[in-house]
């Protein structure tokens, strides 16, 4: 496995409610960024305020960190945390071909919904960020009951399934120096990197898709994501691009 990160702190817990919400506790009184791993939670979520289940075995961790930049770049962070899990899943032994990244924060396998990222922020009263919280998911081991999923997901698949094994605390040793080197490239080069490599693996590029805001809905082909990170569907009325949806295939 690589060697842990410099300067990242590491804190795992038997059990917790959230590693979110147990980062956002943390988050005043840390010096540096932190990652935050649970072997159990009990009321963990996912975007929109879902609930996320965990079943034994499972991935559940969040990173603690300190952005530089505006509040509209600090959101492609879901891009790099796609990317680095990306790399931690080859790392313990997925097949890259296996993988590909769902818009805007979903990891599959073989079509399948393997891990989710979800991004909260914390403001500095000024307009800024003072603290970002990257929640991420994966299922390692079992993938979450029928009743669990909502009428459409993506179907759930484990790593297991295709006979990787893991276990969560060697998964973070392989996620967190990840995460670090795309952070790394993000803070140095900008955007259009990790564009470029996010878009060499995005799933369904080029096929039609339904994006769903509240209230409203898209269908189109997926032609691109723009330089601040949006969804760029061709619709019968022309190009949209979108900051924020669930997406359908």
């Amino acid at each position: 496995m690589t060697d842990w990160p410099t300067g990242v702190g590491r804190r795992v817990l038997a059990e917790t409610d959230s590693t979110m919400a147990e980062a956002a506790r943390a988050a005043p009184t840390l010096a540096g960024p932190e990652w935050v791993l649970a072997l159990n939670q009990t009321s963990g979520r996912g975007r929109r305020g879902r609930a996320w289940s965990m079943p034994a075995g499972n991935f559940a961790a969040s990173l603690t960190m300190r952005p530089d930049g505006p509040v509209d770049q600090i959101a492609l962070r879901s891009f790099t945390a796609s990317l680095a899990l990306r790399d931690a899943l080859i790392t313990v032994g997925c097949p890259e071909g296996a993988l590909s990244l769902k818009w805007p924060n979903d990891v599959l396998l073989h079509g399948g919904k393997l891990a989710g990222i979800l991004l909260e922020s914390v403001g500095d009263g000024k307009g800024g960020v003072s603290h970002l919280i990257i929640g991420v998911g994966v299922n390692l081991a079992a993938v979450p009951e029928a009743a669990a999923l909502e009428p459409h997901a993506v179907a759930p698949v484990s790593l297991r399934e295709i006979g990787v094994t893991t276990t969560p605390e060697d998964f973070l040793v392989a996620l967190a120096p990840a995460f670090a080197r795309h952070e790394a490239s993000l803070a140095t080069y900008g955007f259009g990197p990790t564009r470029t490599e996010w878009l060499a693996h995005a799933a369904r590029i080029g096929e039609v898709i339904t994006a769903r805001l509240p209230g409203e809905e898209f269908t189109g082909t997926f032609t691109d994501v723009d330089e601040t990170g949006n969804l760029v569907l061709e619709t019968p009325k022309g190009p949209r691009r979108i900051a924020a949806a669930d997406i359908y295939f």
